[in-house]
């Protein structure tokens, strides 16, 4: 069986132990808001270096290698050419290693998702394609139970559920036909969260009607703030998730609108989403049903965390990392007391943007890619260090 690094429950028990610890990180991070009676000391990560032979500046102790680079082999004994356009991206453990999960983020039904297999000692062993023939696959999210909802970018987009081992997918119309763009699962309650990639976007919330795990049915809603821009949330049924006749996101007064809805991820009981037309990170409480504002890049000058697009959480800290489209195409760390922290940057890829973020099932492995690379080529890195804080 199959199962998605960053959610199994014994993980996510080890996570809430560790909410509580302050997390003081180095000299390098801004700061807004940092306890300092932290409980342990934290080696964290330190200025980036010199560029690498990869074009990527990484803190000292951590190592780089491209994996794949859109339109080659990533390993010969496959046929599978790495797709353009690499976006968002999850890790999946296996009982001899794991695999990546790759969007091709590609117009005209010339998306889809790329896999790559790897085994228990980090050697790439096989590639292949998991879905095909699908438009603009931009992000999307891990499940618990091991497959992953692949996003379609586009108006009236759909979901589709895949299975890194290559299965058939399966279209998912009961989770809406808007522009999507992320995904992320929580399995205490029983619901799927969903951003959309709109200037008047809002947060979806889906719950099955059956089994958590049958998605195929269940009751779309919109998230409305009860007053103001934050502060405590209700959630409004979406009576046409096909959208037949009007957009989701029109079809109650009492939506609120995100400006350009992004990743998304579940950290801590806690969902969390960034919206690029403001650059900010969002948090929703679960147990209280409060939103706040976790980051915002107007609370700094100059801003270290600008263009924010696909997140993942750090599944040792208890912190989520930003992938940046734009911005200083940097990997950013934000911490749960605060701390804004460049943890790697993709340096002379201007016209690019950093994308799919996901952790292999060690912790000590990040996968990404640039998507445009240094001429419209995507590269797929992995980099290797201590992400996991130590004592």
């Amino acid at each position: 069986m199959f199962k998605p690094s960053v959610y199994n429950s014994s993980r996510r028990e080890a996570l809430r132990s560790l909410g509580g610890l302050g997390l003081c990180l180095g000299s390098s991070t801004a700061m807004i808001g940092c306890s300092s009676d932290a409980s342990q000391t934290i080696t964290a990560f330190g200025p980036l270096l010199e560029t690498d032979a990869n074009s990527l500046r990484l803190p000292a102790g951590f190592t780089s290698r491209i994996v794949a680079v859109s339109g080659q082999l990533p390993i010969e004994s496959s046929d599978y050419l790495w797709h353009q356009a690499p976006d968002g991206g999850a890790v999946f453990s296996t009982d001899d290693g794991w695999i990546y999960l790759s969007n091709a983020e590609l117009n005209d039904a010339a998306g889809g998702v790329g896999a790559l297999r790897f085994d228990n000692d980090g050697n790439l062993i096989d590639a292949y394609s998991v879905l095909a023939g699908t438009s603009r696959n931009c992000a999307g999210g891990a499940m618990p139970w091991g497959t992953w909802l692949s996003c379609e970018e586009v108006p009236f987009g759909s979901v589709w559920e895949c299975h890194p081992e290559g299965q058939e997918a399966s279209l998912l119309p009961a989770l809406g036909r808007f522009k999507h763009e992320a995904v992320c699962a929580d399995p205490v309650r029983g619901h799927i969260y969903l951003t959309e990639d709109e200037p008047d976007g809002c947060l979806y919330r889906f719950t099955p009607a059956g089994s958590f795990e049958d998605l195929s049915a269940g009751t779309l809603q919109v998230l409305q703030v009860l007053e103001g821009e934050v502060g405590l949330v209700e959630w409004v049924d979406i009576d046409d998730a096909s959208a037949s006749t009007t957009p989701t996101r029109y079809q109650s007064s009492l939506s609120t609108a995100f400006n350009g809805g992004e990743g998304i991820c579940l950290q801590n009981d806690k969902v969390f989403f960034a919206t690029k037309g403001d650059n900010r990170v969002w948090e929703l409480d679960l147990p209280t049903q409060a939103l706040r504002i976790f980051y915002d890049d107007d609370n700094f000058e100059p801003a270290t965390l600008s263009g924010v697009d696909n997140i993942t959480p750090n599944p040792a800290t208890g912190d989520i990392l930003v992938a940046e489209d734009g911005g200083d195409l940097q990997i950013v760390s934000l911490s749960s007391d605060g701390r804004v922290t460049v943890v790697a940057q993709v340096v002379d890829q201007q016209n690019s943007e950093v994308a799919g973020i996901a952790f292999d099932p060690s912790g000590t492995r990040l996968y990404f890619s640039s998507q445009r690379g240094f001429d419209g080529t995507g590269i797929t890195y992995e980099v290797t260090g201590p992400f996991m804080f130590r004592s």
